[in-house]
C-alpha cells in the first residue's frame, strides 16, 4: 500500500469509535506506527484529540500538521466525524491517504446522540452531544451529518461499512475492510485483531470504544410516531438510497 495515512470517518454514534480502533489495530500489526504514540511524539495533543485521535475537521492546516510525522518516515490511523475538504480529495486522489466510512441508520445514532447526551448532562460533562436535550435537537444535529454521510459516500476511492452489516456480518464485513486495506487475511496477527473486535466477545466499556446498547432499530420504540415521521420527511433520499425501511 502507498498511503501512509489512513482516515477512519464515520457517522456520529454509528460505531465509529469500534470501526477506528479495528482499522487502527489492524494497521499497527502490519507495520503502521501506533497514533497514541504519534501524537504523543510530535505533539499533536492540540489536533488530535486524547482517545481516538480525531482530527475534527480536515482543513488544510489541521492536514499539514498531521502529514508531518508522515514525512519523517511514519504510518498512522486517524479519525473523524466531518466532511471531505478539496485538500483531503487531493490526498485521497494522490494516494496519500486512505480512507474509510462507517454509517448507520440515522435515526438509531440520532437516538444515541441523544442518550449519550443526557447521561453527559446527568455526569456533569460538557461536549457535543450534552447539548441535544430533545429528540428534536438530535433530529436537527443528524441533519449535517446525513449531508456529510451523503458526500463520503459518493467518493469512490473509499470503503463504505455499513454499522449494520459489521454488527450482523462480522466476518464478511471485516474481510472487506482487510482486502480494502491490501493486508494478509492468513497472518495470525490480523487473525487475532480480528478475533479481539468481535461484537458478540468485544466489552463495550473498553477505551474508545463508545459502545453502549449498540441495538439496530431502536428508534422504532424510542421515538413517538410524530418524530419517526419527521425522520422519513427530512431523511427520506437518505433512506431509500442506502436501503433503510422507511
Amino acid at each position: 500500500m502507498s498511503a501512509r495515512l489512513i482516515l477512519s470517518a464515520g457517522m456520529p454514534r454509528a460505531g465509529s469509535g469500534w470501526f477506528y480502533n479495528l482499522t487502527h489495530d489492524l494497521m499497527v500489526v502490519s507495520g503502521f506506527q501506533d497514533a497514541r504514540q504519534i501524537r504523543k511524539r510530535y505533539h499533536l495533543e492540540s489536533i488530535l484529540t486524547e482517545v481516538n485521535c480525531n482530527i475534527g475537521a480536515l482543513s488544510a492546516q489541521r492536514l499539514f500538521v498531521v502529514l508531518t510525522p508522515v514525512l519523517l518516515g511514519n504510518k498512522y490511523v486517524i479519525k473523524t466525524h466531518a466532511g471531505p475538504s478539496s485538500v483531503a480529495a487531493f490526498l485521497i486522489r494522490h494516494e496519500v491517504m486512505k480512507p474509510l466510512y462507517i454509517y448507520r441508520d440515522p435515526r438509531d445514532a440520532l437516538l444515541s446522540a441523544f442518550e449519550y447526551g443526557k447521561r453527559a448532562r446527568q455526569n456533569g460533562r460538557a461536549g457535543v452531544f450534552s447539548q441535544l436535550k430533545t429528540i428534536e435537537d438530535a433530529i436537527q444535529f443528524m441533519q449535517k451529518y446525513v449531508k456529510i454521510s451523503k458526500e463520503w459516500l459518493s467518493c469512490d476511492k473509499m470503503l463504505h461499512t455499513r454499522y449494520e452489516d459489521l454488527l450482523l456480518d462480522y466476518e464478511k464485513e471485516t474481510n472487506r475492510i482487510i482486502q480494502y486495506l491490501e493486508l494478509d487475511c492468513d497472518s495470525a496477527p490480523i487473525k487475532s485483531v480480528i478475533q479481539n473486535y468481535y461484537p458478540e466477545s468485544m466489552d463495550p466499556k473498553r477505551r474508545g470504544m463508545h459502545l453502549v446498547k449498540g441495538k439496530i432499530g431502536r428508534y422504532k420504540t424510542n421515538l413517538s410516531p410524530k418524530q419517526q415521521s419527521l425522520c422519513v420527511n427530512l431523511f427520506r433520499s437518505y433512506l431509500e438510497e442506502m436501503g433503510y425501511a422507511l
